[in-house]
């Protein structure tokens, strides 16, 4: 996403003792995002570039989350992918065991939780948004990002629907564009940038349809070369993922 996707208030009081205190409040600049897009792709994989360059035009649109997932089961193919994780690939094939069909493959996007297309459809991809768009709740519950000096804090909406009461939240720490020179296997002598990769993912806490609030260190969520962040409150578990209730983006530099 840009920068235009949210927007900080910050105040600063001054005064003869020299005191100065600095609150940011970070909000969507536009109407809360519609949709919550995960690609899951590898470096390893010669039908993925075209994805990762759809992933990239979709973070541009502030009504869209678009977030990368390296996966490492094809690490074995000659590259092994310098970005990814092993919970990325658990969480493709819990998706799949949710839907009741064994269809893991890259590239997958999978989008609001909820239906996957081929990562390179962008055609599908704006259609399954459009067809998840309001349903079961998806994308209903606002959810903003608070920054107060080292402390990032996220707030959960009440629930809008009497079936939306229970669902987790997560902070995802991004890294916006991380380009990768590649020296082996399909895609080798390949520089592909892959955009808003997800470099950590860490549950904050439970949401129970109420009004809630979580807070995080800046240390938990900044690693080296993540500059942005991402909340999601999702329904389901870490094992049974459902559809996504409600997201919110941030730039964190």
């Amino acid at each position: 996403m840009t920068a235009t996707m949210a927007y900080n208030l910050i105040s600063r009081w001054s005064g003869a003792l020299g005191i100065c205190a600095i609150i940011a409040v970070i909000r969507p600049a536009h109407a809360d995002p519609r949709a919550v897009v995960e690609l899951f792709t590898s470096q390893g994989c010669s039908s993925c570039p075209p994805a990762d360059k759809i992933i990239g035009e979709l973070a541009k649109d502030p009504s869209i989350i678009a977030m990368s997932m390296p996966i490492d089961y094809w690490d074995y193919l000659g590259w092994k992918d310098t970005l990814a994780d092993a919970r990325f690939s658990a969480r493709q094939k819990a998706y799949s065991r949710m839907r009741g069909d064994r269809e893991v493959y890259t590239p997958q996007a999978i989008i609001n939780g909820s239906v996957h297309v081929i990562g390179s459809d962008r055609t599908g991809i704006e259609n399954a948004i459009g067809a998840t768009s309001g349903a079961n709740g998806v994308m209903s519950i606002p959810v903003t990002m608070t920054q107060s000096g080292k402390q990032l804090t996220v707030s959960v909406a009440a629930s809008k629907a009497p079936s939306d009461k229970h669902g987790e939240v997560w902070i995802c720490s991004i890294s916006k564009a991380v380009p990768i020179s590649i020296g082996r296997g399909e895609n080798r002598g390949k520089e592909i940038t892959y955009h808003n990769v997800v470099r950590n993912l860490v549950k904050l806490g439970d949401w129970n349809g109420n009004p809630g609030s979580w807070s995080v260190s800046l240390d938990t969520v900044e690693h080296s070369g993540v500059d942005a962040a991402v909340a999601i409150v999702q329904d389901g578990s870490r094992d049974r993922p459902g559809p996504m209730l409600g997201a919110a983006y941030t730039s964190l530099h």
